[in-house]
């Protein structure tokens, strides 16, 4: 007894054909074997009502093959029929000579359109969701971490030592676009000068170098891999939407699982498959692939079928893994001697390769195979989770502490610093917490040092950034003090002039450090010229001079020498003023009223 079901039991075309030679198959061709191991002659005959057997409640009957078992009107059963309790509670079953599961047939899904933001494909929605979240939060640490830190507040003008304001380079508009340039890998010309605030740096250039290496490493898996719309990938996805209907083999064992089953998930798909209409169950495994194959359906079906199905069809594909494990047996009436004679006939098969050649045979070598391209198969590529780069964003949130941390405290030891004696340190820290939180403003009054006369180096005075040693040339006094080369200084409200040939100013060869000043001409509204004689000087190799001369006949009148030698450091040498004019040089005016 049999039933037709490709590939395992087949009728051949040609009608002349009588007897067992009418039929081929994996059945056909294992039944061939077996008969041949044990010794029997058989005759093979179908089902009457084409169904393999299942137990109906109402009537408690059986039908299909069980029922011809049963009533032993057959006495084997060679066909694709599952093992399971309701079955072997009335017939027997050999040992199974293929294992397989429940598995689900579907239609391959449509290739996912090129959309105009798929660029942020490689990222979860979350996880963009995120880094905007620390972007926000990152800014606003640096401009807050920058308001207390007395490090960013600067001199505006660092030329002048004694400045009344100091400024801040982090205001809202920077801190923002500090934190843009960064991310982008761009810059944005703003440099942290405090400890605190170069952590928030640091720690914003580790987290961006983390994502953005993730997200390029994941966008180019995006961009090469072709993406399926996929609207199920299980059974439970299958369970929770109902706009594709999905449905078994009717009066298979397949349907008997969902039937009898008490996981919640499976019992589930029984209530819909039993009340859909129309129904959602088959005749046959062809009826239920050509139902697949018009859409919105997904059969639940032996994975072995399933197998010669999608080998077939290349628009068929399997959903999932297998929803069980269990077995295909050849039936025999209760207490039958042949069931442990073609038990044992089926051992011995399997262990010989019999049956993998017989499945190679029907499955793989019929030349009806579908050339699917396994390179074709390509994995899915899934977006990047928390749980793959989440670990950054604890970093980064450690980062942010430890500059807080480190700001506070340049905070508190700031306000210790200058506390004036008159001032407790609380009052001090409460001064300081007022300018902070101005935040509409990048300026506040710069603090006194304690100090006066120490001088404050100016990195924008020359070029070169150099301290320049004054020398007075009158005392032989020697000071380090920084003069703005891109200003000159103005005596008694007027603007020096500057002259084109000045006399060398030349340096003893002593240990006292004095220096001697060559004269320098000097013009007068009376056209006088005083002359100063200097030793002999000694010359400075590669060094030029310019200097800056004060026109008028004011005694307090100053010459000033930049002496820039090329090969060293640049001095700025201040004479002293010449003597006055003597007074026989002097002309009288005489006005007439």
């Amino acid at each position: 007894m049999t039933r037709e079901e490709k590939p395992y039991v087949m009728v051949k075309e040609d009608k002349n054909l009588t007897g067992n030679a009418r039929f081929e198959g994996f059945c056909i061709d294992l039944l061939k074997w077996i008969a041949g191991q044990v010794g029997f002659q058989y005759a093979i005959r179908l089902v009457p009502d084409h169904m393999y057997g299942v137990y109906d409640p109402k009537t408690k009957e059986w039908n299909g093959i069980v029922r011809e078992l049963m009533e032993k009107r057959a006495d084997l059963a060679v066909a694709s029929m599952t093992i399971n309790y309701a079955r072997e509670s009335v017939i027997d079953f050999t040992k199974p000579f293929m294992n397989l599961g429940i598995g689900i047939l579907f239609k391959v899904p449509s290739s996912q359109p090129t959309r105009l933001f798929s660029f942020m494909n490689p990222l979860a929605v979350e996880i963009w969701l995120y880094v905007l979240a620390a972007y926000m939060l990152v800014s606003f640490t640096l401009f807050v971490m920058a308001r207390f830190s007395p490090y960013e507040w600067n001199n505006p003008h660092p030329c002048l030592a004694e400045s009344d304001i100091v400024e801040n380079q982090f205001s809202v508009s920077n801190s923002f676009w500090f934190i843009t340039g960064t991310f982008l890998r761009q810059g944005s010309g703003l440099n942290p000068k405090a400890t605190s605030t170069r952590i928030v740096g640091g720690i914003w250039w580790f987290f961006t170098l983390i994502i953005i290496s993730s997200y390029t490493a994941n966008l180019a898996a995006f961009l090469t891999v072709e993406r399926m719309i996929t609207p199920i990938e299980n059974a439970a996805d299958l369970a929770e939407q109902t706009q594709i209907s999905y449905g078994t083999l009717e009066g298979g064992s397949t349907m008997t699982f969902f039937r009898d089953s008490k996981i919640g998930i499976y019992k589930k798909m029984w209530e819909f498959m039993e009340t859909k209409s129309p129904s959602v169950f088959v005749k046959s495994y062809e009826d239920g692939v050509k139902r697949v194959l018009e859409g919105d359906y997904a059969f639940l079906m032996e994975s072995t079928m399933l197998d010669y199905a999608v080998q077939r069809d290349c628009n068929l594909t399997q959903i999932g893994g297998l929803l069980d494990s269990k077995g295909y047996g050849i039936a025999t009436p209760k207490g039958s001697p042949w069931r442990d004679k073609i038990s044992l006939a089926i051992l011995e098969l399997q262990e010989k390769g019999v049956i993998q050649i017989l499945y190679d045979k029907w499955w793989k070598n019929t030349g009806d195979v579908c050339n699917r391209d396994e390179k074709s198969k390509e994995s899915k590529a899934n977006a990047l989770g928390v749980e793959n780069i989440g670990g950054v964003f604890v970093v980064l949130v450690c980062g942010l502490a430890l500059a807080i941390l480190v700001a506070v405290l340049e905070f508190c030891w700031n306000s210790k610093k200058n506390a004036q004696s008159d001032r407790s340190l609380c009052a001090e820290m409460a001064s300081e917490l007022r300018f902070a939180v101005r935040c509409g403003s990048r300026q506040r009054p710069a603090a006194k040092a304690r100090n006066s006369d120490a001088a404050v180096p100016c990195d924008r005075c020359s070029p070169r950034a150099t301290r320049r040693r004054t020398r007075y040339c009158s005392t032989g006094h020697e000071e380090t003090t920084y003069i703005p080369s891109i200003e000159i200084p103005r005596l008694n409200g007027q603007q020096q002039q500057q002259q084109q040939q000045p006399p060398p100013c030349k340096a003893t060869p002593t240990h006292t450090r004095h220096t001697h000043c060559h004269s320098h001409s000097h013009s007068h509204s009376h056209s006088h010229t005083h002359k100063h004689q200097p030793p002999p000087p000694r010359q400075r190799r590669g060094s030029s001079s310019i200097v800056l001369g004060q026109g008028g006949d004011h005694p307090e009148s100053i010459l000033w020498r930049f002496d820039c030698d090329l090969a060293g450091e640049p001095d700025v040498v201040i004479s002293p003023p010449p003597p006055p004019p003597p007074p026989s040089a002097a002309v009288s005016r005489t006005t007439t009223l």
